[in-house]
């Protein structure tokens, strides 16, 4: 039996970490840049990025909060300021030195002016926005503050992935600060419900809320809530975090206010953020061996309209016909937008333009030839379905169910991805079966793990070092909706009243 021929080599289970960069690279998203560890996000890939920048600002003016920006550079001595926040970054550091270049004796570019305190390139604003917040907020009127800001960060990162870890990255990172610990943390927990909605709703990926363990908490936070999903080779991936920061940063950063009753006190403050990473999740999620598979709801584009031209005599005929069929859907409003609609002209076969927006991972697909028109049916093909497979529709059926047939793949892509996990998740009560459930039963494709497993952790950090330096694994949270129920700890032995979530992650 002949093996089926696929758009993307190797395939998912030859090698998925191959795999995964060659869809990247097929799709037309990004590519490695000249500048070590970053990366240059392509029109294709930066459009998703502007999706969900205009959706996620969307949900986060909803709920009152105020776009700013703030400095790329920060003093180091504003991060030595919280001695936990700058033992968590300190590895991951950029610093700038010098101002100034100056030719050597050979004619070579060298530092010359030595700053008199070393600046951080921004891996996160929590110091500098706090120095901000402690001028703007005097008084219990300021309160709460509410801001957000769209930008870019540095983490020196060793190993980099495109999209997944990047030395530059985007991403946006709200910060907020508050009266009492009850408003933060309920505004810490509301935009863990943002990103939620945000993952299941338009990126079609079911995630996991839960509560990171103290080792794997935001550096000088009280508590990290996270959303975890599972990618196709059943690693988690962590795609959101929001951190009730408590009163540390405010200590830190002497952000302090006025209460009614005349007292002066420190606020409590939050920061949440999500990045560019989230792309990496879509590739991951829901691509297959012929390239990306796009959610509508977030795609780059939606429909793309491939005329078939065979004599130069039905060029025109059919040119007109599809920019007149373009424009008719392009005035239909799907998910707070226009749809986006491609009209296809480029002097290439039409094999080579299908399996080009196959892996471009468009929505939807639709040939227009002269035997189209004149017999006003039209093949409609889904990116979730095989290549070859299509459903007809009229011309005036096509424009009616529109929004139907878009919503009918979004659902489809949830669906499946929810399927999957599902697939994956193992309650797992013995040391013997969880070391054999990590480890690679395949050796020629260790990359595939087996999932997710749900287990009783005493809440030990000895048992999280332990699994770490044995198999790689960690706990990936605490569920937010887990029960309790009494057991005893996976690997310790020793009692615990709720199951956690261990996988390899990425």
């Amino acid at each position: 039996m002949s093996k089926e021929k696929t758009a993307i080599t190797p395939t998912r289970k030859e090698n998925y970490p191959e795999w995964y960069q060659q869809v990247v690279k097929a799709s037309d998203l990004a590519e490695h840049s000249p500048v070590r560890g970053c990366m240059v996000i392509k029109p294709w890939g930066y459009s998703l990025w502007e999706n969900m920048q205009r959706i996620l600002d969307a949900f986060f003016k909803e709920t009152g909060h105020q776009n700013a920006y703030f400095p790329l550079f920060i003093p180091l001595s504003f991060l030595e300021k919280e001695a936990s926040h700058v033992e968590g970054f300190a590895k991951e550091c950029a610093i700038v030195t010098h101002h100034r270049l100056e030719k050597n004796a050979e004619g070579k570019l060298v530092p010359a002016g030595e700053l008199e305190e070393p600046l951080i390139v921004r891996p996160t604003s929590e110091t500098i926005i706090g120095a901000m917040f402690a001028k703007w907020i005097t008084s219990y009127r300021d309160l709460p503050l509410l801001i957000n800001q769209w930008a870019n960060v540095v983490r020196w990162e060793m190993r980099t992935r495109l999209f997944l870890r990047t030395t530059e990255f985007l991403w946006q990172e709200g910060h907020t600060a508050h009266a009492t610990k009850e408003e933060a943390l309920e505004e810490t927990m509301r935009m863990l419900g943002i990103y939620n909605e945000f993952a299941h709703k338009y990126l079609a990926i079911p995630v996991i809320k839960g509560e990171k363990t103290p080792s794997e908490r935001f550096p000088g936070a009280v508590s990290t809530f996270t959303i975890e999903a599972m990618m196709q080779d059943r690693k988690a991936l962590q795609c959101g975090t929001s951190h009730f920061l408590g009163t540390n940063f405010a200590k830190a950063s002497e952000i302090k206010f006025q209460t009614q009753a005349g007292n002066v006190e420190h606020a409590w403050t939050t920061s949440w953020g999500v990045t560019t990473r989230f792309i990496g999740a879509l590739v991951m999620a829901h691509s297959d061996d012929d390239g990306l598979v796009l959610p509508p709801r977030i795609a780059s584009s939606h429909i793309v309209l491939l005329p078939v031209i065979h004599k130069e005599e039905t060029k025109q005929e059919v040119l007109s016909f599809c920019h007149a069929l373009a424009g008719e859907l392009r005035h239909i409003r799907y998910y707070g937008q226009n749809l986006n609609v491609i009209v296809d002209e480029r002097d290439l076969r039409g094999g080579e333009k299908t399996w080009g927006w196959i892996k471009k991972g468009i929505p939807l697909r639709i040939e227009v030839g002269p035997r189209d028109i004149a017999q006003d049916s039209f093949a409609v093909a889904r990116r979730d379905k095989r290549p070859k497979e299509t459903s007809s529709y009229t011309r005036g059926e096509l424009v009616q169910n529109i929004e139907k047939i878009l919503d009918d793949v979004q659902n489809a892509l949830y669906q499946k991805a929810l399927d999957f996990r599902n697939q994956h998740i193992k309650k797992i009560d013995t040391k013997e079966e969880f070391y054999a459930f990590f480890t690679p039963k395949n050796k020629d494709n260790p990359e595939t793990h087996a999932g997710f497993a749900l287990c009783h952790w005493s809440g030990e950090a000895s048992v999280e070092n332990q699994v770490k330096q044995d198999l790689n694994v960690t706990i990936r949270c605490i569920p937010l909706d887990a029960e309790l129920e009494a057991g005893t700890c996976v690997i310790s032995g020793k009692k615990s009243d709720r199951r956690v979530i261990f996988a390899k992650s990425y």
